[in-house]
């Protein structure tokens, strides 16, 4: 007997509940949100009726298939786009965390920029030098952290 028989029904029952729920994760979603995440048309549609739909039998016909085409989806891709949302990546945290750390240090001392220059001659370095300025003046002044964010939004686009 090869491994694919030696699955049990309730196995195989689990993995499509657990198929359907992750759909159904989906449908709380924005449509924006979901023709980012690279479904199939079909899927994609059905998401998008499924939110349209307000009688309760026609709701559950509709999550019955939608957990009917994510048999033939993937999941791996989904559940690591949904986590990435949520904010569960352990990897794009850990990133975020780097970019806030740079940040702290680009205000501290001019070394940091020197360094981040040398690593990414691509970055915009004059406007950097102005967020950096205009950082530490709010900081001076206690002013909102404007430019302390836009630091951040500067580095985070240029580090993908």
């Amino acid at each position: 007997m090869s491994e694919e028989e030696l699955v049990s029904k309730t196995q195989i029952k689990n993995e499509m509940n657990d198929r359907q729920a992750l759909g159904m994760q989906l449908t709380k979603l924005a449509p924006d949100t979901l023709k980012k995440i690279g479904l199939s048309e079909e899927l994609l549609e059905a998401v998008l009726f499924y939110k349209k739909i307000t009688a309760n039998g026609a709701l559950k016909r509709q999550a019955q298939f939608i957990g009917r085409l994510m048999r033939d989806t993937d999941p791996e891709p989904i559940q690591a786009y949904l986590n990435k949302l949520k904010g569960d990546n352990a990897e794009h945290n850990a990133a975020m965390q780097r970019l806030e750390l740079l940040r702290e240090r680009l205000i501290e001392s001019d070394e940091a920029l020197t360094e981040l220059i040398s690593d990414k001659p691509d970055l915009p370095i004059s406007e950097l030098r102005t967020l950096i300025r205009n950082a530490r003046r709010e900081k001076e002044q206690n002013k909102a952290p404007k430019a302390f964010r836009e630091i951040f939004q500067l580095l985070k686009q240029h580090h993908q």
